[in-house]
């Protein structure tokens, strides 16, 4: 009997979750790139053997675009973070199969927004407008 056919998720099918906010309808959300620096090591014995060591994590940043409604509840906390306030959240980005079951989910902890955005007005233009906001973490975790 063959295997069972395993088809990749479709990227449409997600969901995100923060803390304290029920903002609905994203449009896209962009996940972080997660990198490791590379450091190059030589020992003085050994001229042309270079080993290479783990160096620091960096993580992206998690953008979030949403077709702007009456909600002004991403906006506010935008605001109140750039007013000096230290209001950092978990958010979760949970993708979803075919049968909108979760299948996986990413944590972000300790999320704060470092940037916002809304596109441009066009009298001739017929587009949704987009608001966009960029969101710095401590943190990426695969639940």
């Amino acid at each position: 009997m063959p295997p069972a056919r395993v088809d990749p998720y479709r990227n449409f099918n997600f969901l995100v979750e923060i803390d304290g906010i029920a903002q609905t309808g994203f449009r896209e959300v962009i996940l972080p790139e997660a990198t490791a620096d590379v450091i190059e090591y030589r020992e003085g014995h050994e001229p042309s053997a270079v080993r290479k060591l783990k160096g620091r994590v960096r993580l992206g940043n998690l953008i979030l675009r949403w077709g702007a409604t009456g909600s002004r509840d991403l906006y506010d906390w935008w605001r109140r973070v750039q007013d000096g306030a230290a209001d950092r959240r978990t958010i979760s980005v949970i993708l979803l199969d075919d049968d909108r079951t979760p299948v996986k989910r990413w944590n972000f902890r300790a999320a704060w927004p470092v940037r916002y955005e809304i596109s441009a007005l066009d009298a001739a233009g017929h587009e949704v407008l987009i608001e966009t906001l960029e969101v710095a973490h401590e943190g990426m975790e695969l639940a």
